[in-house]
């Protein structure tokens, strides 16, 4: 799909951004002449935020009430029960 959505970009000025992380060891290939034609690759996680600048402001308006958090969260576990956690997290729950 990655390569697929690549060429499918327009010769000369198209771009493709692949969102998120790739599982350990993972690849991804295509013919050089999609790239020389002058398609762009390019890859982003977490929206191309910067986590040193980005945070704190995230931080501060949680704070304030200007973004809601709160309501999103479904469950607390202690950390011994992280496990589980992850098993709910999975299941969507």
């Amino acid at each position: 799909v990655k390569r697929a959505a690549l060429e499918a970009c327009h010769k000369g000025w198209g771009v493709s951004v692949i969102v998120g992380v790739a599982a350990a060891g993972q690849e991804i290939s295509t013919r050089p002449f999609q790239l020389v034609t002058g398609r762009t690759w390019k890859g982003t996680a977490f929206g191309g935020w910067k986590s040193v600048d980005n945070v704190p402001k995230l931080v501060t308006d949680y704070m304030s009430k200007k973004i809601k958090v709160d309501e999103f969260v479904t469950h607390t576990l202690p950390f011994d029960k992280i496990n589980e956690a992850f098993e709910l997290m999975h299941t969507g729950k």
